[in-house]
């Protein structure tokens, strides 16, 4: 097949546009399909990418012609016996790792929102033609991208390639005048891009780091060989005054920080923030082996026109928020003591949610597309995460697994089988498949040598809360649930808007729904004393267990009263400790917390 060729090109930065060609060569001569995809891999929720294109017009030669749109993302252009080209504008102002925007300032957009699908020759060569804006001030600016450079120096605007579209779509591309630094992890080069302004950035810090996190998980799926799955790995981070996210592709990751969370030169404390988004990268890296290669069945391969379901969602992302901070202990950024007061945080937050106890997570994984993504006010009361209770199955798994087999076997030798069996030759020419729930559940017995089934039908299909104080005792570490020592509450999450008091969330059986307050309600007073967006938790703080009091609030534009009584909060309040006295089995914590 002859390749499909794109030009793209930040056509109007002020105005957020990207003017973006593709032309065909050998058309289908019954008329070309053309379309964009509707979600994007990694992110489970039908976004409409379609929706930006505002103007798209078709030649054939240099001759106009008919393109007729069949749906919300579908074109067919009329037959045409020569070269066909698709030209349009994709309006990009979305500052999100998911889809595409555009200033004076940088260009980043993925392919699944810029780059339109020619209905089959998706398995073409797929060129792009990546090209600087117009005008002086923009003389300095660099591209960043794992795309396969064919006519580019590094980091330069030129011609780039990619083996099919999947490939195309799969490597986003950032462009500015970012900060650049790289380090090699077992040989392979990764190139860290940082794009907005952070004075001070100790990147010299970030990339010691970040080596020893990717080298350790290089060695957990390769420990023979240290093999890397890629080339050359970029991570590109949009920085911003206040954010968090980021999405995997299969050679780099897109991510967004705050500004605050970066470390700066002649400071060595590891802050909170900081960690964060480590684990951010280390979650992100992870997923080079664990969702980019080893797939569940419904994604290999991915139907971008459409939800693509699976059940599976608790192994891709539950058991990637595991790792994702089990490796910074792994690896030595992060002590002990830090990766249990992280796994505490994320007890209390399944625990406090009654979700858990309706919903399992694999129905989670299921219902991602309507669920998870598109949560509500009620969200904690009827669904729970299958990121943070997933990653509290993969724990009470590998807990179990090594206790069970005195240390022989533990979940990384699940993973270097999936991997071994389903991702190690995903993306080269024997090809791969995903895995299907069948299948999971028999590799747990057959890499362990144990019978497993029961117990994931419990703890993943099932709402049973995991029984974690118990399987960690053979490791050494307590824990404690003290949530009975009778703090008050009202039991309600509020937020606030400019100076507004606003109810977010009511906790199932909580003093604040028996009192009949709302979510979206606007708490203007309690006991005739106002409220505002910074005080309400210092009021409440002086009322006792059993004491009564009135709330005032704005239901839309009515003003309501309710009298409220404050009851004994429920929330968990787990901690984790190492204990005084050395583990049951020493060898056991070694092995889990092992740095390498």
């Amino acid at each position: 097949m002859t390749s499909i060729h794109y030009t793209i090109v930040p056509k109007n930065p002020a105005a957020h546009l990207f003017g973006v060609t593709v032309t065909v060569a050998a058309p289908d001569p019954q008329g070309q399909l053309f379309s964009l995809p509707a979600w994007i891999p990694g992110s489970y929720m039908i976004r409409e990418f379609a929706k930006n294109i505002v103007q798209i017009a078709a030649t054939c030669g240099r001759r106009k012609i008919a393109l007729k749109k069949i749906d919300k993302h579908t074109w067919q252009a009329a037959p045409c016996d020569g070269p066909l080209t698709l030209e349009y504008e994709v309006y990009a102002w979305d500052l999100s790792v998911r889809t595409a925007h555009l200033d004076q300032l940088h260009g980043f957009f993925n392919g699944t929102s810029v780059f339109l699908r020619v209905h089959g020759q998706e398995e073409s060569e797929h060129v792009a033609d990546i090209r600087k804006p117009a005008g002086a001030e923009y003389d300095k600016w660099r591209v960043a991208t794992a795309m396969p450079r064919l006519k580019a120096r590094r980091y330069g605007f030129g011609t780039y390639a990619a083996a099919n579209y999947d490939e195309l779509i799969d490597h986003p591309v950032e462009m500015g005048t970012f900060a650049l630094a790289s380090f090699k992890a077992w040989g392979v080069q990764h190139d860290v891009v940082f794009t907005g302004k952070v004075p001070n950035l100790d990147l010299d810090r970030i990339t010691a780091d970040l080596k020893k996190i990717c080298e350790a998980q290089i060695a957990l799926f390769e420990p023979r060989t240290r093999r890397a799955p890629m080339d050359r790995y970029v991570f590109m981070t949009m920085v911003v005054s206040e954010g968090y996210g980021g999405l995997e592709h299969r050679a780099s990751t897109a991510l967004i920080c705050s500004r605050g969370d970066l470390p700066v030169k002649g400071k060595s404390e590891m802050s909170e923030g900081y960690r964060t988004f480590l684990g951010l990268c280390s979650h992100e890296y992870f997923h080079t082996w664990n969702v980019k290669r080893i797939k569940p069945a419904a994604f290999a391969p991915y139907d971008l026109s459409k939800e693509n379901y699976t059940p599976l969602l608790w192994l891709f992302e539950g058991f990637t928020s595991y790792y994702d901070d089990l490796i910074l202990v792994r690896s030595g950024a992060i002590d002990e003591t830090a990766y249990l007061k992280l796994i505490a945080k994320t007890v209390n937050g399944v625990l406090r949610g009654a979700g858990r106890t309706r919903q399992s997570v694999a129905e989670s994984s299921f219902d991602a597309w309507v669920k998870y993504y598109r949560q509500d006010e009620n969200a904690t009361n009827a669904i729970v995460s299958y990121y943070t209770k997933g990653s509290l199955v993969a724990l009470a798994l590998d807990l179990t697994i090594r206790a069970e087999t005195g240390g022989a076997k533990s979940l990384d030798d699940v993973m270097r089988a999936l991997w071994q069996q389903y991702g190690r030759d995903f993306y080269t020419e024997r090809g791969g498949r995903g895995i299907t729930e069948d299948e999971v559940d028999a590799l747990f017995d057959s890499v362990t040598g144990l019978k497993l089934k029961r117990t994931l039908d419990r703890w993943v299909r099932g709402t049973d809360d995991l029984p974690l104080a118990r399987l960690l005792a053979p490791f050494g570490v307590t824990l404690k649930d003290e949530r009975s020592r009778g703090r008050a509450a009202l039991g309600m999450r509020t937020v606030r808007e400019g100076n507004d008091c606003k109810v977010g969330t009511i906790f199932e059986g909580s003093a604040a729904q028996k009192a009949g307050l709302s979510a979206g309600d606007i708490i203007v007073a309690i006991d005739g004393l106002r409220v505002n967006g910074s005080n309400i938790d210092a009021l409440l703080a002086r009322y006792r267990l059993g004491d009564r009091f009135v709330i005032h609030a704005f239901r839309r534009d009515e003003l309501l009263t309710f009298d409220a009584r404050m009851a004994v909060s429920d929330f968990p309040n787990v901690t984790l400790a190492l204990d005084a006295k050395p583990a049951a089995q020493p060898a056991l914590r070694e092995g889990w917390l092992r740095r390498k």
